[in-house]
Order: structure tokens, then sequence, then C-alpha cells
């Protein structure tokens, strides 16, 4: 059986370009010329897609859009056709649960991508996709299922998301999640981190160039934009981005087209945009560092990410899965975990949320001996204390570099680091360098000079980059 869409709009020249296009596309075709016929035909048929006027004459399209998302209709794809430039009217039809719009004239390539991916939603989804989707994020908080539920609800929708949270309470993984769960899911997921690229290389590196088109453009080069085609692009840490950046990105996310450094014309784009920041992205606006009008166009619909400090009850259960993650890439059997351990990491604030959970059994791995995790093993009360940070790093220091470099211990500058754990990781190879040098490169005998097992040391050189 064909899809049926349902097409709402008074004017009957419209009504037929659409109708046209979509059964060139094998999509039947209803056509409504007011509110009242399209709440009619909606209760006497079950539609895959729904596409309608915001101007009706007796009412709105964003009337239409409420009644779909508050009845039996809300699983169908709605989306508006607004005035050409009229984006309040069209980011307010988003964030009342249209899945999309497009703006008149009715550019007819972006008509047919946007009815496809629409149509996409009502397919039958591959389960193996949808259960790793659900696994990104792990945890049965509360807060966590929630998070979970929004995500399901937002896959659903072609609007922009913005995600808030802290430093390592999983932006990323409930990016790929939106990502892994909606209509763009066979396409790539191109994530970005905007702090990360140098100002002189930003327009390159998200719109492209031609070859020529400056000094070291030896060849055509695709920007991030076009490498994302029909999928989504993530753009992580979006508030470090340039004033002049800024500009020329709202303009691409609503024109939908880019134009390469060097390129003559325009080249259209077809990606969704997922945008996170731990920064207060308003506070960024309201001191003028981050433009308004972009803040609203990214920030369609808001979803955060919880600390892991709010869902503690979360900690055992991540805690095994980092484990078996971490054994499996050494080879090695996941060793167990004192209950002192495990109340101690549930009792610990964690500032740096899941992923400094990660680099503290990370550690603890390395540490540990007899395939068991004690609290001594996790360094907590060390972890992240700026005050004891510098005491902590020198002990560590003269008790692995003393018998090595002696006369080279205060070489190392703890603020000069961003964090402890790349501290202790330089300190950890330069130590593990000279011990393998002394000995030759006898692992073993390495091993023992450092006072530590076999097994941590062939960790320490996998994570490191050591091995040879």
């Amino acid at each position: 059986m064909l899809p049926l869409a349902l097409v709402v709009d008074d004017e009957p020249d419209i009504c037929k370009l659409i109708t046209l296009t979509l059964q060139r596309m094998d999509v039947n075709c209803h056509t409504a010329a007011n509110l009242a016929e399209a709440t009619r035909l909606l209760t006497e048929n079950r539609y895959d897609f729904c596409l309608t006027d915001l101007r009706l004459p007796d009412g709105d399209g964003l009337q239409l859009v409420e009644h779909i998302q508050s009845g039996a209709h809300r699983d169908l794809p709605i989306a508006v056709i607004t005035a050409h430039g009229n984006m309040d009217t069209a980011i307010k039809a988003l964030k009342l649960g249209a899945f999309d719009f497009v703006s008149k004239p009715v550019d007819l390539e972006r008509l047919r991508n946007l009815a496809q991916l629409a149509l996409r939603l009502n397919r039958e989804r591959d389960p193996q996709l949808s259960k790793s989707s659900e696994q990104l994020l792990l945890g049965e908080a509360p807060n966590m299922r929630k998070l979970r539920e929004q995500i399901a609800k937002v896959a659903r929708s072609d609007a922009p998301v913005y995600i808030s949270g802290e430093s390592g309470s999983g932006k990323e993984l409930a990016a790929r999640a939106i990502h892994a769960q909606g209509a763009r899911a066979d396409k790539p997921f191109v994530p970005i981190n905007c702090g990360a690229i140098p100002a002189e290389l930003m327009e390159s590196e998200f719109f492209g160039h031609k070859k020529g088109s400056f000094t070291g453009a030896h060849k055509d080069k695709a920007g991030l934009l076009q490498s994302a085609q029909g999928g989504t692009l993530f753009l992580d840490e979006v508030a470090d981005l340039p004033l002049d950046m800024q500009v020329k990105l709202l303009r691409a996310i609503q024109e939908k087209r880019i134009r390469p450094i060097g390129a003559s014309q325009e080249t259209p784009i077809d990606v969704r945009i997922l945008s996170a920041t731990h920064k207060d992205l308003a506070k960024e606006v309201n001191e003028g560092r981050f433009r308004s009008d972009l803040y609203y166009r990214i920030n369609v619909i808001e979803i955060s990410t919880p600390p892991l400090r709010e869902r503690i009850e979360d900690i055992p259960l991540l805690v095994d899965a980092i484990m078996q993650r971490i054994a499996k890439s050494s080879g090695e059997i996941p060793p167990g975990i004192t209950t002192d351990a495990m109340q101690a990491l549930q009792a610990y604030p964690f500032p740096g949320n899941v992923r400094q959970l990660e680099n503290i059994l990370e550690r603890a791995f390395t540490l540990c001996e007899q395939q068991e995790i004690r609290c001594e093993d996790l360094f907590l009360e060390r972890d992240e204390k700026p005050q004891e940070r510098e005491a902590f790093s020198t002990a560590i220091e003269s008790e692995i570099l003393s018998e090595h470099q002696p006369e080279n211990t205060n070489r190392f500058d703890p603020s000069q680091y961003k964090s402890l754990d790349e501290f202790l990781q330089d300190i950890e190879k330069e130590a593990i360098e000279s011990a393998l040098t002394k000995t030759r490169w006898n692992r073993t005998a390495a091993a023992q000079k450092l006072g530590i097992s076999f097994r941590s040391l062939r960790y320490r050189l996998k994570k490191l980059g050591l091995e040879t």
C-alpha cells in the first residue's frame, strides 16, 4: 500500500504542485482547503505525513499542529509552509511539535527531502539499532528515564536541539541517541568541537573550499556541513564559535545553503543541527558573546543531561559497563570491586561526571592487585581537588621519578596542566620510558622496577601509546 499524505492549503495551485510532487514519489494525497476539513479528514483516514499552510481561512496551521500533537495522531509527522523569511513563526511551529517547515515559494527539492524524512519515521525500525541507541545512555534513575523519553520524542522531529549539561555528563551520547532513533539514522553523524578549530580555518572546515582559493588549498575540500549531508551535524561547545562565524552559520542553517570558499555558486545542504555546550548559553547571549538570533535558531528544543551526582543509583551499573569495556580492550578479565570502594564512589560528587568516573576506573584498573579494586586504588580523596593537586602531584613525581632522573624532579609544573589526569599521564609516560630504557625494554623487569604488575604495565603502554 502506498503512503498517504494530507495537504492543507487554500490555494489550489499550491495544493496541485505539492500533490504532483508527492505523487511522483509514489505518495497518494488528500487535500483540504481549511482547518475544519483537515480535522474531519484526520478522523476518517490514517495518514503517514501532513503538510499545512500557516494561513487558513478558518484558523492557522499552528492550531492544526496543536490538534495533532494533543490527540490520537501525535505520531503523525506534520510540517508547515511558512512565508519566506518568517522564521519566528516557523520556530514557533517547531516548538509546538511540527516535524519541519518549508518556505514559500516552495522549493521542490527541499519538499522531496522533507517528505522522505517524514516517511522514514513511520518505517519499522531495526530492533538492533534501536537497542544500541538506548544503550548509549545507561541508567535507570528517574532523570535518566526522563532523558531517554525526551530523546525518543525529539528524534521524531527534524527540529534543531540544544543539549545543555555539565562537562562529562554525556551530551554527545545524547546527540548520538537522537540521531540513531531519528529518520537520518542511516546517514552520517558528524561531531565537531567548535572550540578546537583555529579561527583562521573555521570557515574552510565548516563550508569547505575550492582548489586554489587560498594558499595551501591544493585541492577541493568538502566542509563538515557537506560531510553530514542527509545526516546530523553535532556542534559541541557551540558557545566557543567566534561572532563572525556565528553569522555565517546562522545563514547556512536558515537558507539551507552554503558557499565553499572560492566557489561561484551556493550548494544546497540537508542536515539536522544538534548543538551543546557546558556553558550557560543564555548568559553568553546576555553578555554579548553569542548572537541571540543564532541562539533562538539552535535552541528550538532544549534537553538537559543530568550530572552524575544526581543519579548515584546508576553508579554500580556504570561501573560494571566501564570495567567490562576497559578489560575487553586490554584482553583481561574485569576485576571485582569491594563494597567499600563502591560506597566511596557513590558518596563522591564527581565534578567531572561520567568522564571522570571512567578516568578513575581506568587508573584503578592499572593499580589494583589480585583482581579487586579497593578504596585506596581509587584516590578519590585526592581526585580533582585543586587545593591538594600540587602536593599530591609532587608526591607522585617524587615517588616515581626520584630513582630515574632525580636531577629533573622539579621540571613538572602542575599549573600548566588542565587536569590531574593529564599531569599524571605525563609523569607516568616519563617514568615508564625510563624504566624500559634501563631494562632494555624487558617489560617484566620494567614492571618490577616500577613496582606494578605486568598486566598494569601492559595496559599503561597501550593507553599511553608506547606499544611497539
